[in-house]
């Protein structure tokens, strides 16, 4: 059997595949000889998978109760790993028989459980540890990186009108163009003091050139960060080495740490003893005199000296458990299975669903995220030929948990730590029976 190339195409391991099989390329056996052949298969087992006698929109005449559920969902929040029941019962058992000696002790001491998970999160987003900090909330974090836009604007007194600028796609268009985005860089980039920018467009699912844009800014004097939310855990990054200057990121989703999981920051070492906190709180004194109490700050410089207060412990178990898969697992072993399985679902759509498929008959799909592999993460956003609530109802019904967002897309998201290439195959099929079924009533 073949090894599939690290440069070959997704179309063309299908069609590879399908040649070795003596079948179509759309054929279940194709899907399931992918499975055979992905390395990352048996992380799926580290994850608990809803069952579709679980799922509240569920009707249990169309699927089997006893069935895996499709879940395609991890953009949103992803699934559970299996030891974050383990790692919350010891830290609730070391509570229990020693109350608060459990912040000295153990493999996650509380005063220090943040510092005790960094390492796993170094790799994910390509920083050194000591350029990262996990804390808080997403939109905290922005805060108090003084860079959430509107508020702060409003909140120094500024007009947002006169002291924001947006980037939009042109005119019919859904997504950005690299050119558009540094032609305003260029233009405007003198008068601009922070590029603050999505790593991975929340509704488009296009991902940006985060090197070219940091570069581009730079040239200009500006600072340049990114909310990574849609990025982190989803692609491989580079923050040290773009020189990226700040950077935020929530965890809930593709780093599956439950809702309202522990969030991340990155401040380069670049700015370590020159960028400080405006806000600052007892957690971003050094350890070594942080119980002094004697009112005089000693900052921990960079990513740390921005930490507020001590580290929830129980949100650290679950952000833990799931940062150990994916030390075993690698972000680039795991783009590379994301590629692939991203790109079955586009080859599988475009077969059927396609409007430059002359054979199709019925409503079209139309794929707005970008087409090629370095545009974009894992998830691909549909909109349809016909309302789109109608056909999300329907994969609701047949277990197929996705989400659907205004004004038209419908969010579909393979994730390669848990999505396997027959998840793609049985969703293709249940998708198009219900878009057949719509054209026939």
């Amino acid at each position: 059997m073949m090894e599939p190339s690290p440069l070959e195409l997704p179309v063309d391991a299908v069609r590879r595949i399908a040649a070795e099989l003596n079948c179509d390329p759309t054929d279940e056996r194709v899907a399931l000889r992918l499975d055979e052949e992905d390395k990352l298969s048996h992380f799926r087992n580290c994850f608990y998978i809803p069952k579709m006698r679980d799922l509240p929109s569920i009707d249990l005449s169309l699927v089997s109760e006893d069935d895996d559920a499709i879940y395609f969902l991890g953009n949103s929040l992803g699934l559970q790993p299996k030891m974050v029941r383990t790692y919350l019962e010891e830290e609730l058992d070391k509570w229990a028989k020693m109350g608060a000696y459990g912040h000295d002790v153990g493999k996650r001491p509380w005063i220090v459980g943040d510092e005790s998970i960094v390492s796993l999160m170094k790799d994910i987003v390509g920083a050194h540890e000591k350029e990262i900090a996990l804390m808080n909330a997403l939109t905290i974090n922005l805060h108090l990186l003084l860079y959430a836009i509107e508020s702060q604007i409003q909140l120094h007194g500024l007009d947002v009108e006169k002291s924001m600028r947006m980037v939009k796609p042109r005119e019919g268009e859904e997504t950005l163009r690299m050119e558009d985005i540094l032609e305003v860089i260029e233009e405007e980039g003198d008068s601009i003091a922070v590029i603050l920018f999505s790593g991975l467009h929340f509704y488009t699912g296009q991902l940006f050139n985060i090197p070219a844009i940091t570069k581009a800014g730079h040239a200009k004097g500006c600072f340049v960060g990114f909310d990574l939310a849609h990025a982190v855990g989803n692609v491989e990054l580079r923050l040290h080495d773009w020189g990226v200057d700040f950077a935020c990121w929530c965890s809930y989703k593709y780093l599956n740490s439950g809702a309202g999981g522990l969030a991340g920051a990155f401040v380069h070492e670049k700015h370590a003893h020159t960028v400080k906190p405006a806000l600052v709180g007892w957690f971003g004194h050094d350890l070594s005199t942080r119980f002094n109490m004697d009112n005089k700050l000693q900052l921990i410089p960079g990513a740390n000296g921005f930490r507020i207060s001590n580290p929830p412990i129980l949100l650290v178990c679950s952000l833990h458990a799931s940062l150990e898969v994916f030390q075993q697992a690698t972000m680039t072993a795991l783009r590379r299975k994301s590629i692939l399985l991203t790109g079955y679902l586009e080859y599988m759509l475009k077969h059927y669903h396609s409007k430059d498929n002359t054979e199709n008959k019925g409503p079209i799909v139309n794929i707005i995220t970008p087409s090629r592999a370095e545009e974009r993460g894992c998830q691909l956003t549909l909109t349809f030929s016909i309302p789109k609530k109608s056909v999300f109802k329907e994969l609701e019904k047949r277990g197929v948990v996705c989400d659907k967002r205004e004004p038209d897309g419908i969010r579909v998201a393979p994730v390669p730590l848990y999505n396997s290439f027959h998840d793609v195959y049985k969703f293709i099929r249940l998708l198009t029976s219900i878009l057949d079924s719509s054209e026939r009533s």
